[in-house]
């Protein structure tokens, strides 16, 4: 993977009645696509992380939906919006955190109603092109992301970021990633250090794996010599990503992400969070009223061994995500340019039309 268009991590499959997507659970060992076609298959795909990352989790449940609402038999619009809505509700409850996945089925839905006067094949029809336009805007957009952060990276050595935010998170290009790989187009070489991201070592399998394969030089870290590398004078910038900005600028990312931007505060170093649009929900007041997801115990205690890495029975406290406050980010970098503080205002001026 040397080029950024290579492939797309999430799109639908030739025919047209599939989502296809890298198996991320599989990687860096293996590179394995999955297609589905079943609301219960994209379900698990997403719960389960074979897809993840906001933006294409997004993309995903677009196009997982869609696919899904083709196999839907109805002779009336009422018979098929009652079945439309039951295959939205449930796929909501995979991932609450990430806001693109109830913003890209709240789309999918306003294509049914806006299209009630026809029959269920034309609906049908119109899902799959609404989501296909969900996953190319996703892709102009990380394109637009990395534009606008390119300016903050000038003079830049190198970086640090946690968690997965690249290309693998995204359709292309990713969120905080992008202006990372448009730094490569353009010649700059920009050092980057990668949390591993206990427990499921994202940084380690994804971020790692796909700037190793992009030609980005990169060192690999395990989450608590985060510290360290700082001290050292090595890092000029951390760059995370986002799964909700709330309408203060309180950003939940993924576990660890408060640390970092503690430890940056201290040592006097930016930290900006990459999102588009789509991750801004100003619905939401500030991160106190940001839902985050629990995950199994397993994940901690014996997921990377045949034998537990932890006593029997022992209680575990396993989130998936926590929330940086907005007054230790720097700024926000989005499709529709760096956006810094004061949040509550500069947001509301750019995203509440």
């Amino acid at each position: 993977m040397t080029e950024q268009n290579d492939f797309r991590t999430v799109s639908l499959d030739k025919s047209g009645t599939k989502l296809r997507i890298i198996d991320q659970n599989m990687l860096p060992n293996s590179v394995v696509w999955l297609e589905l076609d079943e609301i219960e298959q994209v379900w698990q795909a997403i719960r389960t992380l074979a897809v993840r990352g906001a933006p294409a989790i997004g993309v995903a449940a677009a196009i997982g939906l869609a696919v899904s609402a083709a196999n839907i038999r109805a002779k009336d619009f009422a018979e098929f919006y009652q079945q439309f809505c039951r295959m939205k509700a449930y796929l909501a409850t995979a991932r609450p955190t990430a806001v693109n996945l109830s913003w890209a089925l709240e789309r999918l839905k306003q294509v049914v109603l806006q299209n009630k006067q026809y029959d269920p094949l034309t609906i049908k029809g119109a899902l799959l092109v609404e989501a296909e336009a969900i996953a190319d805007e996703d892709v102009a957009c990380c394109r637009a992301i990395g534009e606008a952060g390119l300016p903050l990276l000038a003079g830049v050595r190198s970086v640090l970021t946690h968690c997965n935010a690249g290309r693998l998170a995204a359709v292309q290009y990713g969120t905080a990633l992008a202006p990372l790989y448009l730094a490569k187009e353009q010649g700059q070489d920009i050092r980057v250090f990668v949390d591993e991201t206990r427990p499921l070592l994202q940084g380690a399998r994804l971020t790692a794996w796909e700037l190793n394969q992009a030609g980005i030089g990169v060192t690999l870290l395990c989450d608590n010599m985060a510290a360290a590398v700082m001290a050292q004078g090595w890092v000029d910038a951390v760059i995370v990503g986002a799964d909700r900005i709330a309408a203060n600028g309180d950003t939940a990312n993924k576990i660890g992400t408060s640390g970092l931007a503690i430890l940056a505060d201290s040592f006097g170093i930016p930290l900006y969070v990459a999102a588009p649009g789509s991750t801004i929900d100003l619905a939401c007041a500030s991160g106190s009223d940001i839902v985050v997801e629990n995950r199994d115990p397993s994940e901690v205690t014996e997921l990377w061994f045949r034998q537990p890495m932890a006593p029997a029975g022992i209680d575990v406290f396993n989130p998936a995500f926590d929330v940086t406050p907005a007054k230790r980010i720097s700024a926000i970098i989005t499709d529709r340019g760096v956006i810094k503080p004061p949040f509550a205002k500069n947001l509301a001026a750019v995203f509440g039309k």
